[in-house]
């Protein structure tokens, strides 16, 4: 029986050399980068209505219901979390996104509207060649603005669970699962029409993930290179899954989408009338004659006749 254990012993002993070996030996040399690899839930390429290399599970509109801004709001707590996953702006993955989907034709609202703008200054100032076509009237109006923001974003769970009770008997084992976390985001986006300020579309999106913090356990915490923003990598995978998973719902909802009315127009005053207010509602309500109280009925008379 003692030499069972003690064939086991050497056997987990070995294994255990063996992981820290490799480990070791991976930390001192990087593999060449592969071109296209690594693929996030929002990857390839789009031109105009015609998307290449994306993924499937992302919803696609037959035709484009009108033109888009996005506006984030960078001073948003959430805005600047993301900082803390060395993680920047998430316009740029939502604008492939949505050109991929062909839901929406983007229009540039951002930095790069400064450049725009610097270049018909050129023009004004007769500084751009002849026929460069810089025009009053050429610039596209958005219908909408689509407003993403992150409700929830962050680590949950902690290391060990099943895996943790293995750790007296493989050190090594229990280490790697001691670095187990999960990801999990919940992002919104909200899509307004910018000629009405009504908003048209709300949609909320969930995503999560297991993220293995081999190296950072193993070496203390980012000490393997870059394990650092390896360690990070995963919240901005899940996010972004989180923000596609939004659009999903809103494109689904937009497929049946049937605008809201109220009685007299939008923006007149409600239906929700207050006495001696000049709404439509609220004259409705005071026109209407004041409910009179229900009659008692009769109280039968229950005493007998007197016989004379």
């Amino acid at each position: 029986m003692s030499s069972v254990r003690t064939r086991s012993s050497l056997g987990l002993s070995a294994l255990t050399l063996a992981m820290a070996t490799a480990m070791a030996l991976m930390s001192g040399c990087a593999t060449d980068p592969s071109l296209g690899g690594n693929k996030g839930t929002v990857s390839g390429a789009a031109g105009g209505g015609t998307a290449e290399n994306n993924n499937s599970a992302l919803e696609r509109c037959p035709e484009s219901l009108g033109t888009l801004a996005i506006e984030e709001d960078t001073a948003a707590p959430w805005y600047i979390t993301l900082q803390q996953y060395r993680l920047g702006s998430t316009t740029p993955v939502l604008r492939l996104m949505i050109q991929q989907s062909n839901c929406f034709v983007i229009v540039e609202r951002g930095k790069s509207l400064n450049n725009m703008m610097r270049e018909r200054d050129f023009a004004r100032g007769e500084e751009s060649r002849a026929g460069s076509n810089f025009q009053k009237g050429q610039m596209v109006a958005a219908d909408y603005t689509m407003s993403p923001s992150i409700q929830f974003s962050g680590k949950t769970g902690g290391g060990g669970g099943g895996l943790g009770g293995f750790s007296g008997g493989l050190g090594m084992v229990g280490l790697l699962a001691g670095s187990v976390s999960k990801n999990e985001a919940s992002t919104t986006l909200l899509l307004i029409d910018n000629r009405s300020g009504v908003q048209i579309a709300a949609a909320e999106g969930t995503s999560g993930n297991f993220d293995f913090g081999i190296f950072g356990a193993a070496f203390g915490g980012g000490g393997f290179g870059g394990g650092g923003g390896f360690a990070k990598t995963p919240e901005g995978k899940v996010i972004t899954a989180a923000f596609a998973d939004s659009f999903n719902q809103m494109v689904k909802a937009l497929r049946n989408y049937k605008a809201q009315t109220v009685k007299g127009g939008l923006g007149t005053g409600g239906r929700l009338g207050v006495s001696g207010g000049e709404t439509a509602a609220s004259k409705e309500m005071d026109a209407k004659p004041a409910s009179k109280p229900a009659a008692k009925p009769a109280t039968k008379s229950t005493g007998t006749a007197t016989k004379k």
